[in-house]
């Protein structure tokens, strides 16, 4: 895995779980929980929520709407940002933005910062077409999209030198752009997220994403992480 692709939670609801079992609660008691005893544990409430919610395939995932978590996300190549984005309902998205931040661009046009620095490219090795047709990605074709991405970068500084503007001149960039991003999910729509993305046959980048959000939250919702991996990760089982 690239040593650029990073994950790291900011914030996150606390006791999650609970949470989910002070909703879950909700459902089915004649009085507010604003008036009930304190929910169980952390660890038995995420044990019920998988029970009375998950288990057997109940599918009923609403409850887990409510906790949420935020994450920074660094080193991904625009297209991981981009699939990323399609996926609007229950997560939100702060992304590094093509206007103000091109300096990096012109640091590396004028040999202050190395091509993978700011740009992204595959190892070599097999992959294959979305047909199942295998090719091989060799050193020799790198070298040369490195030099058609380090011609780019030089490209863009000579337009900003030009006084074009920076939404004029990131025209010039390649997809391979490196674009970090903040990303906020509800337990229920990261869930869904990892059935969509996790599966072993979605694009090679976001497979990476799912793998390095993962940890993120099986540490914070331990107990129907654990049910999620057992059961569905990997899957493509979509949640409800």
């Amino acid at each position: 895995m690239d040593s650029r692709f990073r994950v790291k939670t900011l914030r996150a609801t606390e006791s999650p779980q609970q949470l989910v079992w002070l909703a879950l609660h909700q459902d089915y008691s004649e009085d507010s929980v604003i008036d009930c005893v304190d929910p169980p544990s952390e660890r038995l409430s995420g044990e019920i929520a998988v029970k009375r919610l998950l288990a057997g395939e109940r599918g009923h995932y609403g409850c887990l709407e409510h906790p949420q978590i935020s994450l920074a996300v660094a080193g991904f190549p625009h297209s991981v940002m981009q699939q990323a984005r399609t996926h609007r309902v229950g997560v939100s998205f702060d992304v590094q933005s093509g206007r103000y931040t091109g300096k990096r661009i012109i640091d590396l046009a004028e040999g202050r910062r190395q091509i993978e620095d700011v740009f992204y490219l595959r190892p070599t090795g097999e992959y294959h077409d979305r047909k199942g047709k295998s090719y091989q990605y060799t050193e020799d074709q790198r070298k040369i999209d490195s030099f058609i991405l380090l011609e780019s970068a030089i490209a863009f500084r000579n337009a900003m030198e030009r006084g074009m503007s920076e939404e004029h001149a990131r025209d010039m960039i390649p997809y391979a752009i490196r674009q970090d991003f903040v990303v906020s999910f509800n337990l229920r729509s990261a869930l869904h997220f990892m059935d969509l993305r996790g599966k072993a046959d979605a694009q090679h980048e976001i497979v990476r994403f799912s793998q390095l959000l993962w940890p993120c939250i099986q540490e914070w919702t331990p107990e129907i992480a654990a049910y999620y991996t057992k059961h569905r990760l990997g899957k493509a089982r979509l949640a409800p």
